[in-house]
């Protein structure tokens, strides 16, 4: 292998050709057959380095210390591994933490079989972290917020390390991009962020608090002039609100979860003058979202909840069957809809409320201390489940620690759960429901609960789920409904359910749609990507 092939090879252009051709041509005598067993000197270098780490030293010592990087046979590899080091930042990976320039200068420099043994397990160790990045994500997601209590599908990295050495090296990184089509467009529309940001953004604000048809002047072109750049409107001269602008102002609502009603109010305007940068956060934040699932069956048929969205869905082989507006938790404590993902095994018609623990001491037990007879709808029960006299109990003598009672409320038309409830058993005691507080669902912004998902078309999610086991699922459903008895109904396939927090993400058109961060959880993450890292504004990449 000729010096030149080996720079090539190392991904090396422009200046420190010269230098590195010395080191090139050393790599390249390394590569010859006389170097299938590796000497004592690079051995005891590579096991060295490796011995912090359990899956390098158990894969360099169970393949005899033979090199994947370091040779002038190994070139295919370490170009396809630079090459992707190389378009890092297309995936909003922290490119700075890689030192990519540092590898390429250490190739360069070395100088002793000892010297290679390092930089051998150094390829290996960052091929790992890279590999893991892209797959699984940079952060731990309980580490950046409480709510998030995803478990990741991490990958067996002595597992990895032995797929890459038995595998085409540019396949293999290709490979591991997480492959939901979702990705490839956070990914494009990333690009367009940055470029839009590199131009300078999308123009001055708008400066106004309701613009509606008819209306002229500076604050109407500030939002025609944003409409033009963020592709809602093509270019016009035009002064005034006019057909057109209205048409375009509706689909921007569409997009971001506004009521389309074509008048610029308050809400849609703080949403135009949202920035690039802001919205290529949301975007970033998305792609390392995606990570985290990546590798998770997310199943044929699988309910997907998106919370800022407030919508859940039930998706089959990909698409969209069914559609509900949902109330989330609010933006309180321990009120926050938590995300996980997890399997929905029955619904449970004409349903009782037990009422959680901290509602009942937190909320409930400040009104029996002020009167006994509060929340007259609840049943209170000891330990035996027997009701008690109200009257009788002094209900001041008792803290949250304490109270000796449970509280619930017996199928009926105002119970808290409405006609029936979704179960899908979890510690967080979360699940789907009806409500009879139907009200909240015509907010733009529904975060009312304490931390349950209350769907919106409660009746025509039980018969979508009940579809597949039964011929007439409305009739079965309705008949239950009219018992008026408590009834579980198992679903005969359990159906995954995905709890998610996407504020950016594709629809079915292809085109993006952005959600306000309710919950602040995009923000946490942001900055905990930025410690990791990432560019903040992502423009180098």
């Amino acid at each position: 292998m000729t010096a030149l092939c080996v720079i090539l090879a190392l991904g090396v252009a422009g200046e420190g050709r010269a230098e590195i051709a010395a080191a090139a041509t050393r790599i390249a005598q390394i590569g010859t057959p006389a170097d299938a067993l590796p000497g004592q000197a690079f051995r005891q270098a590579v096991a060295e380095a490796a011995a912090d780490d359990e899956a390098l030293s158990t894969f360099y010592r169970g393949h005899d210390y033979v090199p994947l990087w370091t040779t002038g046979a190994d070139a295919a590899r370490r170009e396809a591994f630079f090459r992707a080091l190389d378009h890092a930042g297309d995936h909003a990976l922290p490119v700075a933490q890689y030192d990519v320039d540092g590898l390429r200068e250490a190739f360069a420099s070395v100088t002793s079989e000892r010297a290679r043994g390092r930089l051998e397990v150094r390829m290996s160790r960052l091929m790992l972290r890279y590999v893991a990045d892209l797959q699984t994500g940079i952060l731990t997601p309980a580490k950046v917020d409480a709510g998030l209590v995803r478990d990741v599908p991490l990958r067996d990295r002595l597992a990895t390390l032995t797929t890459f050495s038995v595998s085409d090296p540019a396949r293999f990184f290709h490979s591991v991009v997480p492959d939901a089509p979702q990705y490839a467009q956070l990914m494009k529309e990333r690009l367009d962020l940055v470029a839009a940001i590199r131009k300078g953004g999308w123009g001055p604000q708008v400066e106004a608090k309701k613009l509606r048809p008819g209306d002229s002047g500076p604050a109407v072109i500030a939002l025609r002039d944003r409409l033009v750049q963020m592709g809602y409107l093509r270019p016009s001269a035009t002064p005034g609100f006019d057909g057109a602008m209205q048409k375009a102002v509706q689909l921007f609502q569409i997009d971001h979860g506004l009521t389309a009603d074509g008048i610029a109010g308050e809400g849609t305007i703080a949403e135009v003058n949202v920035t690039p940068e802001a919205r290529l956060a949301a975007v970033v934040v998305g792609m390392e979202r995606l990570r985290w699932l990546n590798g998770l069956d997310l199943g044929k048929r699988h309910i997907w909840v998106n919370l800022p969205d407030f919508t859940a869905k039930i998706v089959d082989d990909g698409k969209v069957t069914f559609e509900t507006v949902t109330v989330i938790g609010m933006d309180q404590g321990d009120r926050r809809s938590p995300e996980f993902s997890d399997q929905m095994e029955l619904m449970v018609v004409n349903p009782t409320w037990s009422v959680p623990r901290s509602i009942t001491v937190k909320e409930y037990l400040p009104l029996l201390k002020k009167n006994p007879n509060a929340a007259g709808h609840l049943r209170i029960v000891d330990r035996k489940g027997r009701a008690i006299n109200r009257g009788a109990v002094d209900f001041n003598q008792y803290t949250e620690r304490n109270f000796p009672y449970s509280m619930s409320q017996p199928p009926s038309d105002e119970n808290a759960l409405g006609k029936v409830k979704f179960l899908f058993p979890n510690k967080w005691n979360i699940y789907l429901h009806d409500t009879p507080s139907k009200s909240l669902f015509d907010r733009e912004v529904r975060a009312f609960s304490h931390g349950c998902i209350r769907v919106g078309r409660p009746f025509e999610l039980a018969y979508a789920l009940l579809a597949p086991q039964s011929e007439d699922p409305k009739a079965l459903f309705e008949k239950y409904l009219r018992s008026g008895a408590e009834t579980p109904v198992r679903l005969e396939t359990p159906v995954p359910v995905h709890i998610v927090y996407f504020t950016a993400w594709p629809n079915a058109r292809g085109r993006m749609e952005y959600r306000r961060d309710v919950y602040g959880r995009d923000a946490r993450i942001h900055d905990a990507l930025v410690a990791a890292g990432v560019e903040p504004e992502g423009v180098r990449g």
